[in-house]
């Protein structure tokens, strides 16, 4: 059996990566740049193929989610240019099965649906919120097999961006901590990186139980580039599964 090339395009960054039928393999994170031509995807993926020993003609399947519509027809004519095989899209080609209860269930993003089918088959637990820490911070919420709805929040590092580019003399910082105590901050960057940290753990620790009260002790699984920072600081992080939506999409082709 061929391997298939797994996307998560995002709007800061596009993971892809390799599977096949015994799951997952090595993956790669490339900024997201939807002006770029379908040529230039090509290009890109050739040089992971090539470092993965991997030739074209064994891609048998391209299964992408996506949050970037300009992206989308650039990845479709590259997977036909490049590798000879079709662009397969979660929830307009390849189907995922959870009861979507929002109010317009077409406003969610596809991201969102994958990461929580990839909890419902990974976790037993009947109630479920699933964090992903990425340009916006979401909290899903899943009962059963349903998408019930969530919260979205600024980011960590978008948040970041913007005092640092909102405000003259406030640095770049990396979101690192020396320890996991809070302490006030004796320079800048301390008080920033403790202020981010730790002020977006605590919004989450509050969101979960609040969200908790009308859930039932649910099981919290956070994804996401910033996610096991947050973790170390905050009480209400179950698991961490950083590769949740890609995953998701395994999952989602190989029991279609």
């Amino acid at each position: 059996m061929g391997k298939i090339l797994l996307f998560d395009a995002g709007n800061t960054n596009t993971k892809i990566g390799l599977a096949d039928d015994e799951g997952l393999g090595e993956s790669y994170t490339l900024p997201t740049r939807p002006a770029n031509t379908a040529d230039d995807w090509g290009l890109k993926i050739e040089a992971i193929l090539n470092r993965e020993g991997v030739d074209p003609s064994d891609i048998e399947a391209c299964v992408i989610s996506s949050v970037v519509p300009p992206l989308d027809p650039l990845i479709t004519r590259m997977t036909r240019r490049f590798l000879g095989c079709e662009a397969i899209f979660a929830g307009r080609d390849l189907k995922i099965d959870l009861d979507n209860e929002y109010a317009r269930p077409e406003q969610v993003g596809m991201d969102i649906l994958v990461g929580c089918l990839s909890a419902r088959l990974t976790y037993d637990a009947e109630n479920i919120i699933v964090i992903d820490f990425g340009t916006a911070t979401t909290l899903a919420c899943l009962m059963g097999n349903a998408f019930k709805g969530g919260l979205i929040c600024p980011g960590v590092l978008s948040s970041t961006a913007a005092l640092s580019a909102g405000t003259a003399k406030l640095p770049k910082v990396d979101l690192t901590l020396a320890n996991k105590t809070l302490s006030w901050g004796k320079t800048t960057e301390e008080c920033l990186n403790q202020g981010l940290v730790f002020g977006f753990a605590s919004m989450i620790d509050g969101l979960v139980n609040k969200l908790s009260a009308q859930m039932d002790n649910p099981f919290v699984v956070a994804t996401g580039g910033l996610a096991r920072t947050i973790a170390q600081v905050g009480d209400s992080i179950d698991e961490l599964r950083p590769d949740l939506v890609m995953e998701g999409l395994w999952m989602a082709y190989y029991n279609s």
